[in-house]
């Protein structure tokens, strides 16, 4: 059998009614922007790209974090790459305080992209995997100017989902909610190449992924669950558990697609005005979506993550997802937890 192109399947995808012509289209540009920078991080300290931004006095972006030269240069790729094509209204950013519209010079369309350009950044000079993430929504209709209030939809809407891993291998991860895909780049093809249909996630794991350094900052319920983990055979859950941990949220969800598992990034003290440290429009809810299509679950250690209904372009909030049975038992921790302060 021929291999399956990431074009050839939007096409057959377009032909069974389940993306627009528009849509498919726009997910081909973002494909292009990420192979684009899957050359800059290929390219490492041949391409100057490494270090922080803004040269010995770095730049800090809207979320308070030091910006490297790939996260503006993986930003400004995706931004311009989307400009033109007729597909957008308007894209938002991690490396953004603001959404920015369309320029009035192109034709504007009917969805809007929202990214995360190069999650994991800290890895970027150890020379360890790095990721884009993107999430698609619909502009509402009738919206004259967009602004950032008409990208504050809960997760439930999305029309697209999808991630791009530059490891060893640069491999695309798509859902356009009809399973979760995968794709390989092939470099001497230079295209995206169909390796993995309709991923599954092993509904139970003996594998789970957090940072253990902040373990001191959890709250109650999170701490109880993560000491079971840590008990193996011993413990209430009788096995004996793995830890992973890269750094970077597009490899260890890879990671849970690919063999299964329960990545965890729960609300700390260490900034008790952040209700978590992941964001909820382009880190959790497009990462939620590829994870229920494999058959997965997400959740923020009480609500199902594409239930949460956003109230700011940059909310953070806590992040539970991986195989269904590991979630709801994490969560369950957490309900417990709740109802006995009650």
């Amino acid at each position: 059998m021929p291999a399956i192109s990431l074009t050839r399947h939007l096409i057959e995808e377009q032909r069974l009614g389940h993306v627009t012509p528009d849509l498919r289209l726009l997910l081909e540009v973002v494909a292009r922007a990420c192979k684009r920078i899957s050359v800059a991080v290929g390219k490492g300290a041949l391409g100057d790209v490494l270090g922080e931004a803004g040269g010995e006095a770095g730049s800090i972006n809207v979320q308070g974090e030091a910006q490297k030269k790939l996260d503006v240069i993986s930003n400004e790729i995706l931004l311009e790459a989307n400009a033109w094509g007729g597909h957008l209204a308007a894209c938002a950013s991690e490396e953004m305080a603001h959404c920015e519209p369309i320029p009035d010079a192109f034709p504007r369309g009917n969805y809007l992209l929202v990214f995360d350009p190069l999650d994991g950044s800290s890895n970027i000079d150890i020379n360890a995997s790095v990721g884009t993430i993107f999430s698609v929504l619909r502009c509402p209709e009738g919206t004259a100017a967009v602004e950032d209030a008409h990208f504050l939809q809960a997760g439930r809407t999305q029309v697209a989902a999808g991630y791009c891993l530059y490891g060893p291998s640069t491999m695309l991860v798509l859902t356009i909610g009809h399973g979760t895909h995968a794709f390989t780049l092939d470099r001497e093809q230079g295209s995206f190449v169909l390796t993995r249909a309709h991923l599954r996630i092993p509904e139970t794991t003996r594998e789970f992924a957090i940072n253990m350094s902040n373990q001191r900052h959890w709250e109650a319920p999170t701490q109880a669950y993560v000491a079971d983990l840590l008990a193996g055979t011993d413990g209430p859950r009788g096995k004996d558990f793995n830890m992973r941990w890269v750094a970077a949220m597009v490899a260890d969800v890879h990671r849970i697609l690919t063999r299964g598992g329960i990545f965890i990034y729960p609300w700390d003290r260490k900034d008790p005005s952040k209700p978590g440290k992941l964001r909820l429009m382009y880190e959790a809810n497009p990462m939620a979506m590829l994870v229920e299509q494999a058959g997965g679950a997400a959740t923020n250690g009480r609500t199902r993550i594409l239930d949460i209904e956003p109230d700011s372009l940059h909310q953070r909030v806590p992040v539970f997802l991986g195989s269904r049975d590991e979630v709801e038992t994490a969560t369950g921790y957490h309900l417990r937890h709740d109802g006995d302060a009650a």
